[in-house]
């Protein structure tokens, strides 16, 4: 099974999001084999380099109250534990520019490494709290999966790569996705959503009995 995953590392639906469809894919084992591309997606490709406070950016954006703000991130919070994986935004936190974050897992992808390093950035911006358009961040999580920082180092210093990440958004963006996560199945099927496992593993029951 082909499994497209277009996302960003600063949506925190995302991460709920891969963590349900593996749960799902770890209890169909036996029924489906698949493969996870990470695709890019930026859901603010016009943040400058110092960011913006998660709650000014939230006002700003969706009109959110302080208080629905906060609220809203409890409930994330709460989603993700339950997943196993610890998010600790708060009022303070901040969203950052993650285009070079996505040169990186481009690269990664050629490596054999993509995976490692997605789950990496995540936990680098929702637990560490770090800035993933820090230079010096995103080289240490690589090596941190077994990249070579030298070579980490010398990407994120130029634009490689960069031209294929921007190919690829125009892609999926005209193909009609518009939020994230989505999931795309078979270049067919498209799941949309921070969807709990029980939703991801009904789905690709459905899918692999329809093939």
């Amino acid at each position: 099974m082909k499994i497209d995953f277009v996302s960003d590392i600063s949506c925190p639906w995302c991460i709920i999001g891969l963590r349900g469809l593996e749960e799902a894919l770890a209890r169909t084992g036996d029924l489906i084999t698949a493969e996870i591309t990470f695709q890019p997606f930026e859901l603010n490709p016009q943040m400058g380099a110092d960011g913006q406070n998660i709650a000014e950016h939230i006002a700003e954006k969706y009109g959110s109250t302080p208080e629905q703000s906060a609220a809203s991130r409890a409930m994330i919070r709460e989603r993700a534990a339950d997943l196993g994986f610890a998010m600790r935004m708060s009022d303070t936190s901040r969203i950052y520019n993650t285009f070079d974050a996505h040169r990186l897992l481009h690269w990664a992808h050629i490596e054999g490494k993509q995976a490692a390093l997605k789950r990496a950035l995540f936990d680098t911006y929702f637990t560490d709290q770090q800035d993933p358009s820090d230079h010096e961040v995103l080289t240490a999580a690589a090596a941190k999966v077994g990249l070579d920082p030298k070579r980490a180092a010398e990407i994120l210093a130029s634009d490689e790569y960069a031209d294929d990440v921007r190919t690829a958004e125009k892609f999926w963006q005209s193909h009609g996705i518009s939020a994230v996560p989505a999931v795309i199945i078979n270049d067919r099927y498209l799941i949309s959503g921070g969807q709990p496992s029980e939703a991801f593993e009904s789905a690709l029951r459905e899918i692999a009995a329809s093939a």
